[in-house]
């Protein structure tokens, strides 16, 4: 089934009809969907507190601690470089529990690192297996999505991919700071070891080979590719794609905003709030992905005839004029507010962002599309941390005098560039697919 028959089919299914067919998707498909439920939960259950564990126990500086998240979450990025064509080589079976292993290792690895002497190399370790674990799973799932779900709902199939790992978020947002008031950190953090080593064991179990034969729609024989010469090949890579490219480098400036929920909000609410605030600062970012798991599907579904790009223009202008709210002292209000601004325009242009991918993306590549559409991605977070803890220092220091209105007002501009690139480009991107023709 092409991409053009797969669109025109979907605009003609009533929205019940579309929800009817996505809930009754393949075990695979659902399997897929356990995988990111779980590592929703735990990759930003241990990501939401990393820069104060770091800080905290390791004992690392603002400007060192932020250079090592930011290394870590850019070396995630750019695992997801060949990521994704390890995806397309073992298959979404084989890359899941492989990916889900060097997670497993790395999170153990992490927690227990202070207890021993060699704690920067374990610290170090532990954050190499876990990059390299979520490179391989990222684009392992949105490759799951297009595989195991139908073509027709392929809107609605990405949407739930982003919303289910928002409501694992969501989940660990709410019992984390319960965890962390009895516990501390190290508590969270095995815990989320612990719900890793579960969702191993249940795909181990469950997701077996005849599952995943059984419930492929995207069949090897349609991924298999005909012989190319050298050039063709290298014609082929979507790094050449031009549209594919300044499709997601247009991203870049509104996807640092996404770097800095861990990188600056943790230290801005802890140094800018009442104590009570901080102790449960886990709730407050646990409202982003609240909002996220209700708002993707809907908005997805109700959306599902408009223009993705058009859609992309108006949720990055939200996202990042969002950023603004922040400008006055800080103020609890305007705090919740702002969450809840951004995360209405980062629910209406996310999950559109994969399905313009996987749409771009020939058959047999979606993986290789995924893993490559994370370049910009890794740029926002490699080179974030490198000035947020600066920001910090300068903006809202641990002692002195405090502007933290000035660093969100420098942010938000950055952060518009993103809408305004879609805006000059949005013609060219929204002219037929090469393989659509």
């Amino acid at each position: 089934m092409s991409s053009t028959t797969s669109q025109t089919e979907a605009e003609n299914l009533s929205l019940r009809e579309s929800f009817r067919i996505m809930f009754g998707a393949s075990r695979a498909y659902w399997l897929v969907n356990l995988v990111n439920f779980g590592d929703g939960i735990a990759y930003f259950g241990i990501l939401n507190l990393l820069t104060l564990f770091i800080h905290g126990q390791m004992g690392l500086s603002d400007q060192m601690t932020g250079v090592a998240v930011s290394i870590f979450t850019g070396a995630v990025t750019l695992f997801m470089f060949f990521g994704g064509f390890v995806s397309d080589r073992l298959g979404v079976r084989k890359a899941l529990m492989i990916s889900l292993l060097f997670l497993l290792l790395g999170r153990v690895f992490l927690t227990s690192s202070p207890m021993f002497d060699a704690a920067g190399i374990m610290l170090w370790t532990s954050l190499g297996l876990m990059a390299l674990g979520t490179g391989v799973l990222q684009p392992t799932l949105y490759a799951g999505a297009k595989e195991f779900s139908d073509p027709r709902t392929s809107a609605i199939s990405y949407s739930l991919i982003y919303a289910i790992m928002n409501f694992g978020i969501m989940i660990e947002s709410y019992m984390s700071p319960y965890i962390r008031e009895h516990g501390g950190i190290e508590a969270v953090f095995w815990t989320m070891a612990a719900v890793n080593g579960v969702v191993l064991l249940a795909i181990m179990l469950m997701f077996t080979r005849k599952v995943e034969d059984r419930d492929r729609v995207v069949h090897i024989e349609e991924k298999k590719q005909e012989h190319k010469t050298l050039a063709e090949k290298i014609k082929a890579l979507p790094i050449l794609d031009a549209r594919f490219m300044a499709f997601i480098f247009v991203l870049l400036p509104v996807r640092t905003m996404f770097a800095h929920q861990w990188l600056t909000m943790p230290h801005y609410i802890m140094r800018c709030f009442p104590e009570s605030v901080g102790a449960r600062y886990e709730w407050l970012q646990g409202l982003n992905p609240l909002i996220i798991t209700i708002a993707v599907p809907l908005v997805a579904a109700l959306t599902r005839k408009i223009n993705v790009i058009k859609m992309m223009v108006i949720g990055t202008v939200i996202s990042a004029a969002s950023t603004f709210i922040l400008a006055p002292a800080p103020d609890l209000t305007l705090l919740i507010l702002y969450i809840l601004v951004f995360s209405i325009g980062e629910a209406i242009w996310s999950s559109r962002f994969f399905e313009y991918i996987a749409d771009l993306a020939p058959a047999g590549q979606v993986g290789a599309y995924m893993g490559l559409a994370g370049i910009p991605w890794f740029l926002a977070k490699f080179t974030t941390g490198f000035y947020s803890g600066f920001m910090l220092e300068k903006f809202i220091p641990e002692q002195g005098v405090q502007d933290s209105g000035t660093m969100w007002v420098i942010y938000g501009f950055i952060a518009l560039l993103s809408p305004l690139g879609l805006l000059l480009l949005q013609n060219w991107m929204v002219k037929p697919l090469k393989h659509e023709s």
